[in-house]
């Protein structure tokens, strides 16, 4: 019944704001995040036994396109077709779900100048899905770090040390956590979040993204 409800209120929505790829903008069925073209381009990560890590698909071509869009050029409207996706690749979890969902936090300063969390736009419908609590705000960023993307994984870990923080370990002590973020390259932001998260208690982190670099788990 819930699906049916969640089903009920993407279809609406679609009608109010008619589906458009999220790389290119053109028109596309309900429930689709990306036209033929740019499907044509993705790829999928190999499937596997072990969920500690999950992703909707491998970096790179329309999905790299869409993710730029939705953090760089002011369009939170792309979590919808985006969260799509990361909502599927997130069902494995439904057979044994996480207690909370948690999305990678935005310094202050840069969710200013934003306006939005993309994680976290993502992370709240899979919390729905998967009937966890969500905690947006579980994970505060301390520190306005370095840009990750121009450094290797070495200075990425180093960059990251301390920068994250539970907000209350009550939250999170002795919970099953999920972490969703948008990207997953070196895996540095994602292992920072997960050590703040045990050091406060958590039972276990799990992660979820919708785009991973080939060759990441």
């Amino acid at each position: 019944m819930l699906f049916l409800v969640r089903a009920f209120g993407e279809l609406l929505a679609s009608a109010l704001a008619p589906n458009r790829c999220a790389a290119c903008d053109d028109g596309v069925p309900p429930l689709t995040a990306f036209c033929g073209s740019c499907a044509a381009t993705l790829t999928r990560p190999r499937a596997g036994l072990d969920l500690t890590h999950l992703a909707a698909f491998v970096y790179g071509g329309a999905v790299a396109k869409a993710i730029t869009r939705l953090k760089f050029d002011g369009r939170p409207d792309l979590a919808r077709p985006l969260g799509a996706a990361l909502r599927r690749a997130g069902r494995p979890l439904q057979a044994d779900p996480p207690e909370a969902v948690i999305p990678v936090p935005l310094h202050p300063r840069r969710l200013v100048e934003r306006g939005y969390n993309q994680s976290a736009l993502l992370a709240g419908p899979v919390a729905g899905d998967l009937r966890a609590r969500f905690l947006p705000r579980g994970l505060l960023r301390e520190r306005d770090t370095e840009a990750q993307a121009t450094l290797n994984r070495s200075r990425r870990l180093t960059n990251l040390d301390r920068a994250f923080e539970v907000r209350r370990e009550g939250e999170v002590k002795g919970r099953r956590i999920l972490l969703v973020d948008d990207v997953r390259t070196t895996g540095a932001t994602l292992e920072a979040c997960t050590r703040a998260l045990l050091a406060a208690g958590a039972r276990d982190v799990r992660t979820l993204v919708v785009a991973q670099t080939e060759g990441e788990p």
